[in-house]
């Protein structure tokens, strides 16, 4: 080491910044902490200020999605009406009110929506991973298999726990999604896009306490939509406002591979009408609804592409590789434990890239052009193809939380190691 070089300046760790600005996991509006406002705890008959009443921010976004209008809500506090010393910060945030009664609230709301924040708003960054796709790709099915995978199992191997945001999105998920699917055996039926749906909000918390939980916002949206304009428009803020994207792709969306998968099924013509919308259809939504917009019209969002019902690529594989090996570690599930194997993923990743470039060239240059980050897996949500509707024997998930795993190791969340 020379005499001066002792003398250079050593790369600090980037510092942490005082707060992160949020991003609400209801309305997808993003803000800075110092806008929160708040729920009162209690309510007064002889102080208007403290009345119960109609909140018609918070009514406004549950009509958006068909739920009953509340009358009877307590007031809300704005933090710069209480004087500074009744504020209660944490971190350097107001996380708290004494009100003027000596009340306490730590009900911390949106201020575009009124919805109440998870406790982690503005102390971590708030990462939403948006699950999107056209209409009959499995976004449902892939949404309830991931969930339940990532509870079950994949959080365990990395220490860490993935529960839902609060009681009301745990019975919904498991009455509506989790027991049809890995209880009863049914489908789920398609989404509808009259049917708008609340997103499903996760957090996936580690057990060691220097890493900050991560919000897992799950969008239901009707796939439809995602292909008109003006209904994405209602949902776009989500997809803008995302840490992290996962494309659901549908084999059958893919015009030169949907009758060779036809044919080598035995299905009869009349079973597979051409009611799937072209995957870069949808690229093309998303490019007019914000892409457009971002610096050289391309998203650094890390996005991963995935290739669903990879269970039907079965009846594609051949021994020269035209389209998938036989042996192809696609059939094969796959376990990352303490860390992302970026040799498995480098592995997967070519190979659907090499099979997307071969039957989808024109959706492939499409991602190429809009997306500077992307990543491509193939995934079978129940394992096995279900025949006449119904499934066959227990749902069996192959792969199916390695692209969010994919997405946690860009985040910086997880290690990724060449195995």
């Amino acid at each position: 080491m020379s005499f001066f070089s002792r003398f250079l300046k050593r790369q600090q760790p980037e510092e942490r910044p005082l707060f992160y600005d949020i991003v609400c996991p209801y309305c997808f509006s993003k803000f800075s902490p110092e806008e929160v406002v708040f729920r009162a705890a209690h309510h007064r008959d002889d102080d208007e200020d403290y009345a119960l009443g109609e909140d018609a921010k918070l009514n406004r976004y549950r009509e958006r999605f068909g739920l009953d209008t509340v009358f009877d809500m307590e007031a809300v506090l704005a933090p710069h009406d209480v004087p500074e010393e009744h504020r209660i910060y944490s971190d350097n945030i107001v996380m708290g009110l004494n009100d003027r009664y000596g009340v306490v609230t730590r009900r911390r709301l949106c201020p575009h929506c009124h919805n109440e924040l998870p406790v982690t708003a503005g102390k971590a960054p708030s990462n939403i991973i948006s699950i999107i796709g056209a209409s009959q790709v499995g976004k449902s099915v892939y949404m309830t298999s991931l969930i339940h995978t990532l509870q079950h199992y994949t959080a365990d191997h990395f220490d860490a726990a993935c529960m839902p945001l609060n009681a009301e999105i745990s019975r919904r998920f498991r009455a509506d999604y989790e027991e049809p699917l890995f209880e009863r055996g049914d489908l789920l039926d398609s989404t509808q896009k009259e049917k708008l749906q609340e997103p499903f909000i996760f957090q996936f918390v580690f057990k060691d306490e220097d890493k900050a939980p991560l919000t897992l916002v799950f969008f239901d949206v009707a796939g439809e939509g995602m292909v008109e304009q003006d209904y994405l428009g209602l949902h776009g803020q989500h997809i803008k406002n995302s840490a992290g994207i996962l494309f659901m792709v549908d084999p059958l969306q893919i015009r030169s591979i949907r009758d060779k998968i036809r044919i080598n099924l035995g299905n009869e013509p009349g079973e597979w009408t051409p009611r799937y919308d072209e995957p870069r259809d949808v690229v093309l939504t998303l490019f007019g609804d914000f892409i457009a917009y971002q610096d050289k019209a391309k998203t650094n969002i890390p996005t991963a592409v995935v290739l669903t019902k990879s269970d039907m690529l079965h009846s594609l594989k051949d021994e020269d590789g035209d389209y998938i090996k036989s042996n192809s570690n696609v059939f094969r599930n796959m376990v990352h434990r303490d860390w992302f194997d970026l040799t498995e993923f480098e592995n997967i990743d070519g190979e659907i890239r090499r099979f997307i470039e071969k039957v989808d060239r024109p959706f492939k240059g499409t991602m190429d052009v809009y997306f500077k980050d992307t990543a491509y897996f193939a995934v079978s949500a129940l394992g096995s193809n279900p025949v006449d509707m119904k499934l066959q024997g227990v749902v069996s998930p192959i792969r199916v939380d390695e692209p969010f795993l994919w997405l946690l190791y860009k985040l910086k969340y997880i290690e990724g190691r060449v195995g």
